[in-house]
């Protein structure tokens, strides 16, 4: 799934009933399994000046890349600090974390080739899905718009629970970074 929709869904999820700094952390907890993707093909990328084919199809698989990603897309490491968030009652930990959990969540079913170690420490495994949410060859082309909708409908949420204009700016930014995401992976990014 797209960060953006991520962001979307976990923030109008975990923060369905609370204040403005609730549904901040929800952002944030939703965004947490793919930031370091993020920093690192961003150094690599436009610090290192490497070629993005050598950043997404080596260095994404490598060992080093793969250890970290299974560190933050852990279940065992989000779900532990799920169950402290609860056992504590506080609210911004409880929509940070399950914001995190929610993401991995959606994201296992979802990748069939460039998966995560989920069940890390326990094991290095990666579930294999037959589906992916950017590949036409496993079901982009009707899980995208599945998801565009549901990012749509996740922002029209937030929209109707009028958090104010900032959270207003921002969620109609992810939208439309959404939209625009699943326009690239449907009709530019394929090998088909």
């Amino acid at each position: 799934m797209n960060t953006p929709a991520h962001l979307l869904i976990g923030a109008a999820v975990m923060g369905r009933k609370s204040t403005r700094p609730v549904v901040w952390a929800a952002i944030a907890g939703a965004l947490l399994p793919d930031l370091s993707l993020y920093l690192l093909a961003g150094s690599a990328l436009y610090i290192f000046g490497i070629a993005p084919q050598v950043v997404f199809d080596e260095l994404y698989f490598s060992h080093n890349w793969q250890t970290i990603f299974a560190i933050d897309n852990s279940f065992l490491i989000w779900g532990g600090l799920f169950a402290v968030a609860l056992w504590r009652g506080a609210p911004w930990a409880i929509a940070l974390t399950g914001a995190a959990l929610l993401h991995l969540c959606l994201d296992f079913p979802l990748h069939h080739d460039d998966g995560r170690a989920h069940f890390w420490p326990l094991t290095g495994w990666v579930f294999e899905s037959p589906l992916s949410y950017w590949d036409r060859d496993h079901g982009a082309m009707w899980l995208a718009p599945v998801e565009a909708v549901a990012a749509s409908l996740a922002a029209i949420t937030l929209w109707q629970r009028r958090f104010g204009w900032g959270l207003l700016v921002l969620i109609t930014l992810l939208l439309l970074a959404e939209i625009w995401i699943v326009r690239q992976w449907l009709f530019f990014f394929t090998d088909s």
